[in-house]
Protein backbone atom coordinates (compact mmCIF):
# COMPACT_ATOMS: atom_id res chain seq x y z
CA UNK A 1 0.00 0.00 0.00
CA UNK A 2 1.24 3.51 -0.86
CA UNK A 3 0.81 6.62 1.29
CA UNK A 4 0.39 9.76 -0.82
CA UNK A 5 0.70 13.25 0.61
CA UNK A 6 2.04 16.70 -0.22
CA UNK A 7 5.34 18.25 0.77
CA UNK A 8 4.74 20.61 3.71
CA UNK A 9 6.99 23.17 2.06
CA UNK A 10 6.54 23.13 -1.75
CA UNK A 11 3.32 21.07 -2.08
CA UNK A 12 4.96 18.50 -4.39
CA UNK A 13 3.11 15.17 -4.45
CA UNK A 14 5.06 12.52 -2.57
CA UNK A 15 4.47 8.77 -2.24
CA UNK A 16 6.00 6.25 0.15
CA UNK A 17 5.23 2.61 0.93
CA UNK A 18 3.19 2.28 4.11
CA UNK A 19 6.04 0.35 5.76
CA UNK A 20 7.92 3.67 5.97
CA UNK A 21 5.23 5.53 7.93
CA UNK A 22 6.60 7.50 10.85
CA UNK A 23 10.14 7.53 9.45
CA UNK A 24 12.26 10.47 8.47
CA UNK A 25 12.52 11.41 4.78
CA UNK A 26 12.89 14.46 2.60
CA UNK A 27 11.31 16.02 -0.47
CA UNK A 28 13.38 15.40 -3.60
CA UNK A 29 12.05 18.62 -5.11
CA UNK A 30 12.90 21.19 -2.43
CA UNK A 31 14.89 19.12 0.09
CA UNK A 32 12.50 19.74 3.01
CA UNK A 33 12.91 17.02 5.68
CA UNK A 34 9.73 15.64 7.26
CA UNK A 35 8.17 12.68 9.05
CA UNK A 36 6.19 10.39 6.74
CA UNK A 37 2.50 10.46 7.79
CA UNK A 38 0.51 7.33 8.60
CA UNK A 39 -2.20 7.69 5.94
CA UNK A 40 -3.06 9.35 2.61
CA UNK A 41 -3.39 13.15 2.44
CA UNK A 42 -2.30 13.57 6.05
CA UNK A 43 -0.03 16.55 6.62
CA UNK A 44 3.60 15.54 6.97
CA UNK A 45 5.32 16.98 10.02
CA UNK A 46 8.20 19.28 9.13
CA UNK A 47 11.62 18.74 10.61
CA UNK A 48 12.96 22.17 11.40
CA UNK A 49 16.21 23.27 9.70
CA UNK A 50 18.15 23.33 12.96
CA UNK A 51 17.72 19.56 13.26
CA UNK A 52 19.38 19.02 9.89
CA UNK A 53 22.86 17.54 9.88
CA UNK A 54 25.12 20.47 8.92
CA UNK A 55 28.27 18.39 9.24
CA UNK A 56 29.17 14.83 8.24
CA UNK A 57 28.39 12.07 10.70
CA UNK A 58 31.28 10.01 12.00
CA UNK A 59 31.46 6.23 11.87
CA UNK A 60 31.02 5.67 8.13
CA UNK A 61 33.71 3.01 7.82
CA UNK A 62 32.46 1.10 10.86
CA UNK A 63 28.92 1.21 9.49
CA UNK A 64 30.11 -0.23 6.17
CA UNK A 65 32.62 -2.85 7.25
CA UNK A 66 31.28 -3.90 10.67
CA UNK A 67 27.62 -3.03 11.11
CA UNK A 68 26.61 -4.07 7.57
CA UNK A 69 27.31 -7.71 8.37
CA UNK A 70 24.79 -7.63 11.22
CA UNK A 71 21.85 -7.40 8.83
CA UNK A 72 22.51 -10.96 7.65
CA UNK A 73 21.88 -12.25 11.16
CA UNK A 74 18.58 -10.43 11.65
CA UNK A 75 15.44 -12.54 11.46
CA UNK A 76 13.60 -9.85 9.49
CA UNK A 77 16.22 -10.12 6.73
CA UNK A 78 15.52 -13.81 6.05
CA UNK A 79 12.88 -13.18 3.38
CA UNK A 80 15.17 -10.85 1.45
CA UNK A 81 18.07 -13.30 1.61
CA UNK A 82 15.87 -16.15 0.33
CA UNK A 83 14.61 -13.89 -2.48
CA UNK A 84 18.15 -13.03 -3.59
CA UNK A 85 19.31 -16.66 -3.35
CA UNK A 86 16.29 -17.85 -5.38
CA UNK A 87 16.93 -15.27 -8.13
CA UNK A 88 20.59 -16.33 -8.31
CA UNK A 89 19.70 -20.05 -8.35
CA UNK A 90 17.15 -19.62 -11.16
CA UNK A 91 19.69 -17.68 -13.19
CA UNK A 92 22.44 -20.18 -12.38
CA UNK A 93 20.54 -23.34 -13.40
CA UNK A 94 18.34 -21.99 -16.20
CA UNK A 95 20.38 -19.25 -17.86
CA UNK A 96 21.82 -21.57 -20.53
CA UNK A 97 18.57 -23.22 -21.69
CA UNK A 98 17.15 -22.52 -25.14
CA UNK A 99 14.20 -24.52 -26.45
CA UNK A 100 14.07 -22.86 -29.85
CA UNK A 101 13.38 -25.34 -32.63
CA UNK A 102 12.64 -25.56 -36.35
CA UNK A 103 9.42 -27.16 -37.54
CA UNK A 104 9.22 -27.41 -41.30
CA UNK A 105 9.87 -23.94 -42.69
CA UNK A 106 9.24 -22.17 -39.40
CA UNK A 107 11.62 -21.36 -36.60
CA UNK A 108 10.05 -21.21 -33.13
CA UNK A 109 12.05 -19.14 -30.66
CA UNK A 110 11.91 -20.14 -27.00
CA UNK A 111 15.00 -18.63 -25.33
CA UNK A 112 13.88 -19.60 -21.84
CA UNK A 113 17.32 -19.06 -20.37
CA UNK A 114 17.57 -15.52 -21.69
CA UNK A 115 14.14 -14.61 -20.32
CA UNK A 116 14.94 -16.11 -16.92
CA UNK A 117 18.30 -14.34 -16.82
CA UNK A 118 16.73 -10.95 -17.58
CA UNK A 119 13.97 -11.58 -15.03
CA UNK A 120 16.50 -12.65 -12.38
CA UNK A 121 18.66 -9.59 -12.94
CA UNK A 122 15.54 -7.42 -12.92
CA UNK A 123 14.60 -8.86 -9.52
CA UNK A 124 18.11 -8.27 -8.20
CA UNK A 125 18.27 -4.72 -9.57
CA UNK A 126 14.87 -3.97 -8.04
CA UNK A 127 15.97 -5.33 -4.68
CA UNK A 128 19.27 -3.44 -4.83
CA UNK A 129 17.34 -0.17 -5.12
CA UNK A 130 15.01 -1.23 -2.30
CA UNK A 131 18.08 -1.87 -0.12
CA UNK A 132 19.45 1.59 -0.89
CA UNK A 133 16.08 3.24 -0.31
CA UNK A 134 15.36 1.51 3.01
CA UNK A 135 18.90 2.09 4.30
CA UNK A 136 18.61 5.80 3.54
CA UNK A 137 15.49 5.75 5.75
CA UNK A 138 17.55 4.31 8.65
CA UNK A 139 16.24 0.74 8.31
CA UNK A 140 18.83 -1.65 9.75
CA UNK A 141 17.61 -4.82 8.08
CA UNK A 142 16.96 -6.02 4.56
CA UNK A 143 13.67 -4.71 3.13
CA UNK A 144 10.56 -6.82 2.68
CA UNK A 145 9.87 -8.40 -0.70
CA UNK A 146 6.65 -7.08 -2.18
CA UNK A 147 6.63 -6.67 -5.95
CA UNK A 148 2.85 -6.24 -6.19
CA UNK A 149 1.69 -9.57 -7.62
CA UNK A 150 2.37 -10.93 -11.11
CA UNK A 151 1.85 -7.68 -13.01
CA UNK A 152 3.84 -5.80 -10.40
CA UNK A 153 6.62 -8.38 -10.78
CA UNK A 154 6.74 -7.92 -14.55
CA UNK A 155 6.60 -4.13 -14.29
CA UNK A 156 9.22 -3.82 -11.53
CA UNK A 157 11.52 -6.30 -13.27
CA UNK A 158 11.47 -4.50 -16.61
CA UNK A 159 11.60 -1.07 -15.00
CA UNK A 160 14.62 -1.99 -12.87
CA UNK A 161 16.56 -3.39 -15.83
CA UNK A 162 15.74 -0.21 -17.75
CA UNK A 163 16.80 2.07 -14.89
CA UNK A 164 20.14 0.32 -14.40
CA UNK A 165 20.77 0.34 -18.16
CA UNK A 166 19.85 4.01 -18.66
CA UNK A 167 21.91 5.01 -15.61
CA UNK A 168 24.95 3.22 -17.03
CA UNK A 169 24.42 4.90 -20.40
CA UNK A 170 24.14 8.37 -18.82
CA UNK A 171 27.32 8.06 -16.73
CA UNK A 172 29.17 6.71 -19.77
CA UNK A 173 27.91 9.47 -22.10
CA UNK A 174 31.23 11.37 -22.09
CA UNK A 175 33.01 8.16 -23.09
CA UNK A 176 30.41 7.33 -25.77
CA UNK A 177 30.50 10.84 -27.23
CA UNK A 178 34.31 10.81 -27.26
CA UNK A 179 34.40 7.49 -29.10
CA UNK A 180 31.94 8.77 -31.73
CA UNK A 181 33.83 12.06 -32.22
CA UNK A 182 37.21 10.34 -32.46
CA UNK A 183 35.80 7.83 -34.94
CA UNK A 184 34.50 10.70 -37.11
CA UNK A 185 37.94 12.33 -36.93
CA UNK A 186 39.63 8.98 -37.60
CA UNK A 187 41.75 9.42 -34.48
CA UNK A 188 42.61 6.64 -32.03
CA UNK A 189 43.07 7.55 -28.36
CA UNK A 190 42.30 4.33 -26.45
CA UNK A 191 43.83 5.64 -23.21
CA UNK A 192 41.43 8.61 -23.17
CA UNK A 193 38.36 6.44 -23.80
CA UNK A 194 39.45 4.03 -21.06
CA UNK A 195 39.90 6.88 -18.58
CA UNK A 196 36.45 8.28 -19.40
CA UNK A 197 34.90 4.79 -19.14
CA UNK A 198 36.45 4.24 -15.70
CA UNK A 199 35.26 7.69 -14.58
CA UNK A 200 31.73 6.65 -15.58
CA UNK A 201 32.02 3.43 -13.58
CA UNK A 202 33.35 5.44 -10.63
CA UNK A 203 30.31 7.76 -10.68
CA UNK A 204 27.81 4.91 -11.23
CA UNK A 205 27.10 4.13 -7.51
CA UNK A 206 26.05 7.69 -6.76
CA UNK A 207 23.95 7.78 -9.92
CA UNK A 208 22.11 4.66 -8.74
CA UNK A 209 21.65 6.26 -5.32
CA UNK A 210 20.10 9.28 -7.06
CA UNK A 211 17.66 7.05 -8.94
CA UNK A 212 16.81 4.87 -5.92
CA UNK A 213 16.09 7.84 -3.65
CA UNK A 214 14.95 10.53 -6.08
CA UNK A 215 12.98 8.11 -8.29
CA UNK A 216 13.47 10.42 -11.30
CA UNK A 217 15.76 9.73 -14.26
CA UNK A 218 15.94 13.46 -15.00
CA UNK A 219 17.99 13.95 -11.82
CA UNK A 220 20.87 12.19 -13.58
CA UNK A 221 21.19 15.12 -15.95
CA UNK A 222 22.21 17.49 -13.15
CA UNK A 223 25.94 16.75 -12.81
CA UNK A 224 26.42 19.07 -9.84
CA UNK A 225 24.06 16.94 -7.75
CA UNK A 226 26.20 13.89 -8.38
CA UNK A 227 29.70 15.33 -8.43
CA UNK A 228 29.49 17.63 -5.37
CA UNK A 229 29.24 14.82 -2.75
CA UNK A 230 32.06 12.91 -4.48
CA UNK A 231 34.38 15.92 -4.37
CA UNK A 232 33.49 16.82 -0.77
CA UNK A 233 33.92 13.27 0.60
CA UNK A 234 36.22 11.65 -1.94
CA UNK A 235 37.87 8.99 0.24
CA UNK A 236 34.62 7.55 1.70
CA UNK A 237 33.07 7.58 -1.76
CA UNK A 238 36.12 5.79 -3.18
CA UNK A 239 35.36 2.98 -0.72
CA UNK A 240 31.79 2.81 -2.04
CA UNK A 241 32.98 2.73 -5.65
CA UNK A 242 35.56 0.04 -4.81
CA UNK A 243 32.88 -2.20 -3.29
CA UNK A 244 30.71 -1.73 -6.38
CA UNK A 245 33.64 -2.54 -8.64
CA UNK A 246 34.54 -5.61 -6.57
CA UNK A 247 30.98 -6.97 -6.76
CA UNK A 248 30.89 -6.25 -10.50
CA UNK A 249 34.20 -8.00 -11.24
CA UNK A 250 33.40 -11.01 -9.05
CA UNK A 251 30.13 -11.44 -10.93
CA UNK A 252 32.07 -11.73 -14.19
CA UNK A 253 34.33 -14.34 -12.60
CA UNK A 254 31.50 -16.65 -11.54
CA UNK A 255 30.53 -19.66 -13.63
CA UNK A 256 26.95 -20.77 -14.38
CA UNK A 257 25.60 -24.32 -14.60
CA UNK A 258 25.72 -24.28 -18.42
CA UNK A 259 29.49 -24.57 -18.19
CA UNK A 260 29.35 -27.26 -15.50
CA UNK A 261 26.85 -29.75 -16.92
CA UNK A 262 29.32 -32.64 -16.84
CA UNK A 263 30.91 -31.73 -13.53
CA UNK A 264 30.35 -33.45 -10.18
CA UNK A 265 27.59 -32.32 -7.85
CA UNK A 266 30.11 -30.93 -5.35
CA UNK A 267 31.71 -28.74 -8.02
CA UNK A 268 28.30 -27.46 -9.14
CA UNK A 269 27.34 -26.73 -5.53
CA UNK A 270 30.54 -24.79 -4.86
CA UNK A 271 30.01 -22.64 -7.95
CA UNK A 272 26.41 -21.97 -6.90
CA UNK A 273 27.64 -20.88 -3.47
CA UNK A 274 30.17 -18.61 -5.17
CA UNK A 275 27.38 -16.99 -7.18
CA UNK A 276 25.35 -16.43 -4.02
CA UNK A 277 28.44 -15.19 -2.17
CA UNK A 278 28.92 -12.45 -4.77
CA UNK A 279 25.45 -11.17 -3.86
CA UNK A 280 26.57 -10.76 -0.26
CA UNK A 281 29.24 -8.34 -1.50
CA UNK A 282 26.66 -6.67 -3.75
CA UNK A 283 24.26 -6.14 -0.83
CA UNK A 284 27.02 -4.56 1.26
CA UNK A 285 27.96 -2.37 -1.73
CA UNK A 286 24.35 -1.16 -2.02
CA UNK A 287 24.17 -0.45 1.70
CA UNK A 288 27.48 1.41 1.56
CA UNK A 289 25.98 3.75 -1.05
CA UNK A 290 23.04 4.58 1.21
CA UNK A 291 25.33 4.86 4.23
CA UNK A 292 27.40 7.38 2.30
CA UNK A 293 24.23 9.44 1.92
CA UNK A 294 23.35 9.05 5.60
CA UNK A 295 26.79 10.09 6.83
CA UNK A 296 27.55 12.78 4.26
CA UNK A 297 24.02 14.03 3.55
CA UNK A 298 25.11 17.62 4.20
CA UNK A 299 26.97 17.53 0.88
CA UNK A 300 23.92 16.54 -1.11
CA UNK A 301 22.01 19.42 -2.72
CA UNK A 302 18.76 17.44 -2.66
Amino acid sequence: MTIKFYCPRCDALIAFGDKHRGKRAHCTTCGQPFIIPSKDNETARKIEPESEKLEPQSGFYRAVFVDSWKIFARKASATGLVFVAAAVAFKFFTGHTDYSCTVGMFRFHAPVGFVVTVAAWGCLFWYYMEIIYSTVLDVEELPDVDMGGFFGFVWNTLKSVYLFFITLVVVELPCIITIVVLAKMQVELPSLTWILALCGVFVFPLAILTIAVGREVTMLFRPARILRPIVKAFCPYAVVAALFFLAWMLQFKTVAYGQLVNEEVLTVGLHLLANIGVQVIAIIAMRSTALFYRHYGCYFPW
